[in-house]
């Protein structure tokens, strides 16, 4: 059957990650507080903030805020967003395939929704993607099937029609067990090689 669309991932595969563990490490070194203790609030907050449950000030006020801090949340969010770079070779990428195949493009991506609407106004996104299944904008997350379901419904695509590039193996893995072709992505020569087989 011939595929129509492509599932994408948005750290790791077209931008880096938007607050990953190395991201933290950097902010707690540049405004001086105690790393360790920020992750264990981190893992506790990071959930419900993915799956716009709260905030991203809510997020920050009971993970970095929540004690007094000589800096503030504006020069925090401000270096939160600087840590969002493209990785333009997979952007070209994607566009060239988008406009070759004529295939729909949905990004399907774990993300609190303030972060993820600066990515998309700062990288151009919109001129990517046709759909955001964005686990805040939808209230699920990966590694959940239920937002790969949702996905299918909204493209309005068989699994069998649909290849999705990931950076995480278990992603990978979870999509493919809802019969969804899908590729670990590396870069951008193996993944151009791989996807050259099946488009």
């Amino acid at each position: 059957m011939k595929i129509t669309t492509l599932f994408c991932d948005v750290g790791g595969v077209l931008l880096t990650n938007g607050w990953g563990h190395q991201s933290r490490k950097l902010a707690a070194e540049k405004f001086g507080y105690d790393l360790a203790e920020a992750e264990t609030r981190h893992h506790l907050m990071f959930d419900d903030f993915e799956e716009g449950k709260i905030s991203l000030h809510d997020y920050l006020r009971f993970t970095i805020f929540n004690q007094p801090c000589s800096f503030s949340e504006e020069d925090y969010v401000a270096f939160m967003y600087a840590q969002s770079q493209p990785l333009q070779p997979m952007l070209d990428y994607v566009k060239e395939l988008k406009r070759k195949h004529a295939l729909k493009v949905v990004l399907v991506s774990n993300e609190g929704r303030e972060l993820t609407n600066y990515r998309i106004e700062k990288f151009g996104l919109k001129e990517v993607a046709d759909i955001f299944v964005v686990s805040s904008f939808v209230g699920v997350r990966k590694p959940g099937k239920a937002i790969f379901r949702l996905a299918l419904d909204l493209a309005q695509e068989r699994p069998e029609q649909v290849i999705y590039l990931d950076d995480r193996p278990l992603f990978v893995e979870i999509a493919q067990s809802l019969g969804i072709p899908a590729l670990r992505h590396v870069d951008r020569p193996t993944t151009e090689a791989e996807l050259k087989k099946m488009l």
